[in-house]
């Protein structure tokens, strides 16, 4: 099967639209946009590549912004186009991340890859994907980079439910350095931030964040869930506060990497 498929597959069964509106999905949705807000200027034009159900594309032409969204998954799509609300200035195309050569260079202000970087298994596949969102970039425009942190995975997965001897017997974890390993089968990619720093220093950008979308959430999503208002409104302030924070970074599922294009 061709990694098309697998993700396919995936997101035919999975409430992608659901997880971020969940009390722990929150989180990181509520962090995302609170970065993204910070570089809104107005008439800016905006791109989300992988944009999924819309999410957040539908939250920023709320606003008043252009957005163009790209998403591969045909099932992702339909669900795209039904969140669409009359006076929204969107649109949505059928696409690959690793080739976006149906859009101009030097258009967006701000580039949303929030997505694809979960599914690249190569070296190459993650560097065409990155230099796509860099080169539709506007010079000084800013480029939002999600992704999927292994060690969080370890501990979560492996550890509390279970399944680090299976990760082993897999092949997709050394014992010996916990470095891990996946296949497009195994449906998302892991890093590192050494990884993540190791990409973007292939290019002429300026790094201006590096960000633990959900910190310690996914660890203690059942608390999370069942925590009054006033407990979860304190919560998040403290995650807000502290998502920056190098020494807490690792433990995050999700990590945004913002940076500047010069």
């Amino acid at each position: 099967m061709r990694t098309e498929d697998f993700l396919t597959s995936y997101y035919e069964n999975y409430d992608e639209e659901g997880r971020l509106l969940s009390r722990h999905g929150s989180v990181e949705y509520v962090t995302t946009m609170k970065y993204i807000e910070k570089y809104l200027q107005s008439g800016m034009r905006i791109m989300e590549i992988g944009a999924a159900t819309g999410r957040y594309s539908h939250a920023l032409a709320r606003k008043g912004y252009q957005v163009d969204a790209v998403e591969l998954v045909e099932h992702n799509i339909e669900i795209f186009k039904q969140n669409t609300i009359d006076g929204e200035n969107i649109t949505i195309t059928q696409g690959n991340a690793v080739n976006l050569s149906a859009f101009e260079s030097d258009t967006y202000g701000i580039t949303l890859l929030l997505g694809p970087m979960y599914h690249l298994f190569t070296e190459e596949d993650k560097l065409k994907a990155l230099s796509e969102a860099i080169r539709i970039t506007k010079k000084d425009g800013i480029i939002f980079v999600a992704y999927c942190m292994g060690d969080a995975s370890i501990l979560s997965y492996g550890f509390r439910r279970g399944q680090i001897h299976n990760l082993v017997e897999k092949c997709m974890l050394n014992t010996e350095t916990f470095d891990t390993f996946s296949k497009p089968w195994d449906l998302f990619e892991l890093y590192r931030k050494e990884d993540i720093d190791a990409l973007r220093n292939h290019f002429k950008v300026t790094q201006l964040h590096f960000v633990a979308s959900d910190g310690y959430t996914n660890h203690i999503r059942e608390t999370v869930n069942q925590m009054d208002d006033a407990t979860y409104e304190l919560f998040v302030k403290y995650h807000l506060a502290t998502c920056e924070r190098q020494d807490m970074i690792g433990y995050s599922h999700h990590t945004l990497d913002i940076f500047r294009k010069e």
